[in-house]
């Protein structure tokens, strides 16, 4: 029998995939000295962003079962 493959927890954590077919993520650096941010900042990380397409190599072999 051929063995399963593991997925990446930490990966699967951060990224998330939409029904489409894109990865989505978070901005970094969102609660580190949050004070001295301003509020547009803030914000502005709090929102999702897709992930690179390059990118989308390694998630293949971190995330087996999202493709």
């Amino acid at each position: 029998m051929k063995q399963k493959l593991k997925t990446h927890k930490a990966m699967a954590k951060r990224v998330y995939r939409t029904g489409s077919g894109k990865f989505l993520r978070r901005k970094g650096n969102i609660s580190h000295l949050r004070r001295r941010k301003s509020a547009a900042a803030i914000r502005g990380s709090d929102k999702k962003f897709q992930l690179a397409t390059g990118d989308t190599r390694r998630l293949k072999r971190l995330l087996p079962y999202a493709f």
